[in-house]
């Protein structure tokens, strides 16, 4: 039996769905999920493995206007992928009209030679006969190797795509094992669970404002593993929102991280949690460098 394996982005606006679709083939939370937009800062690498395949899907970050370095960097991350892919899943909300953003991205992947896929997310929100002229309105703009409505929440024709993209991927090796789900190590996603929570409890401008640097994650105490960490803020006034009154809102954020954390590694964990004011860090390349973010290797 010939085994296939290969590498396929996913690519989109912000709060598209892309990390509730990887999510949801892994049926693990690699990726951290909110309504809020720019989600996702990082390239992050999900492991879809069964006997016949191993699709390593990149889960990019949605591409937005940048506004500061922060934004450059995940445009450029995201960009930077679609070259050094088997496939490209392009992936629209079904419930929101064709707009600006998704014509720089189909601009974008025009050049590009694999085969890209148009997946319509979220036809669990729109009626039906709604989405025969979204799909036609995006053929208008670019030819696609194939169309695919799903409902990345629901399941709807997710197996379908799978099945395409087996059939689509090369013959090759198995890169990683089968029971390994993401190439970053446990740190990162627990920091990312973390700011996940944070997404869900705060607003306005804090969550973009946001960053969690995981400085400690090892020894036991009482059969406990410690995980010590820093949420990174640019102002005293968002450190003030983090913390909350009397300390309630830090609290609640870390109540949430532990449980999902606790679900993710399968043991118990004693979280300690503080706020750092760190200004203008989303500006600061060397700052972005020490939280994992590779500048120099896109600039």
């Amino acid at each position: 039996m010939t085994h296939h394996s290969g590498f396929v982005a996913i690519i989109g606006r912000p709060n598209v769905g892309k990390s509730t679709f990887m999510n949801r083939i892994l049926g693990e939370k690699i990726a951290i999920m909110s309504p809020k937009a720019q989600t996702t800062r990082n390239k992050i690498n999900g492991i879809y493995t069964t006997d016949d395949v191993q699709i390593v899907f990149v889960d990019t970050p949605g591409i937005h206007k940048p506004k500061n370095q922060l934004d450059d960097y995940m445009d450029t991350a995201a960009l930077s992928t679609l070259n050094q892919v088997d496939a490209v899943l392009f992936m629209v909300a079904a419930d929101e009209k064709m707009g600006p953003g998704d014509q720089y991205i189909i601009n974008q992947l025009k050049p590009v030679k694999t085969p890209v896929y148009l997946v319509i997310n979220k036809i669990d929100l729109v009626h039906p006969d709604d989405l025969l002229p979204r799909i036609k309105q995006y053929q208008t703009a670019r030819d696609f190797t194939g169309v695919f409505p799903i409902s990345a929440t629901m399941g709807n024709n997710v197996d379908e795509l799978l099945a395409e993209l087996t059939k689509a991927l090369p013959e090759g090796p198995q890169y990683y094992p089968a029971d390994q789900l993401s190439d970053h190590p446990e740190y990162f996603v627990v920091g990312e669970l973390i700011r996940e929570k944070i997404l869900e409890l705060t607003r306005d401008e804090v969550p973009h404002s946001v960053a969690v640097e995981v400085e400690r994650m090892k020894d036991r105490i009482n059969g406990k593993l410690q995980i010590e960490a820093y949420i990174i803020v640019e102002r005293d006034s968002q450190k003030g929102i983090i913390i909350g009154r009397g300390g309630a809102m830090l609290k609640q954020i870390g109540i949430r991280s532990r449980r999902d954390i606790e679900a993710l590694l399968g043991e118990s964990v004693n979280l300690k949690l503080w706020v750092r004011v760190q200004k203008n860090w989303r500006d600061n390349n060397q700052y972005l460098r020490s939280l994992g973010y590779n500048i120099k290797d896109l600039h």
